[in-house]
């Protein structure tokens, strides 16, 4: 019996795509406190991981300056310490959780090099596994996700080093 695909969020993102005001990063790092709805997995002082919303699998981060910044080479070097201890964190949590076989890291640096938000940098973190890629992508450019991302952001919190 063949079970439906569900991602809510994304058609939110496919109607809105090019309308959407205001930068992700930013938003989440105003908050107070994450919402119901935020995917702030940890805040730092400097730098933030939240959950991929457009997920490529299960758990996909993304790590990224607290401040507003849409270079590399813009970085202080406390913002480049931090972002690259949330990201060893993260995978520590991902790891924890969900036992993946090893780890893709990447900078998508402007719109040409894939970044969907280009004026704020973050870095990717996206566990992988052993025959992980499957002909849903191949075939009909779908991603099956098994989870709820609110549920993975409470479970990456539990298991969040430190």
């Amino acid at each position: 019996m063949a079970k439906p695909l569900w991602a809510p969020w994304r058609l939110e993102y496919v109607q809105q795509a090019d309308e959407l005001e205001g930068c992700v990063f930013c938003l989440e790092a105003a908050r107070e406190l994450p919402s119901d709805e935020s995917l702030l997995v940890r805040r730092g002082g400097h730098a933030l991981a939240i959950l991929n919303k457009f997920p490529y699998s299960s758990g996909h981060l993304l790590v990224a300056p607290v401040r507003h910044v849409g270079s590399l080479g813009e970085l202080t070097d406390e913002e480049v310490l931090e972002l690259h201890g949330l990201a060893v964190a993260g995978m520590d949590a991902l790891g924890t959780v969900y036992g993946p076989g090893g780890f893709n890291l990447g900078w998508n640096l402007g719109r040409a090099a894939g970044a969907g938000i280009d004026d704020h940098v973050h870095l990717h973190v996206v566990p992988r596994w052993s025959g992980d890629t499957n002909f849903m992508p191949v075939l009909a450019d779908v991603k099956v996700l098994p989870e709820h991302l609110l549920q993975t952001r409470g479970r990456l919190q539990e298991a969040w080093p430190g």
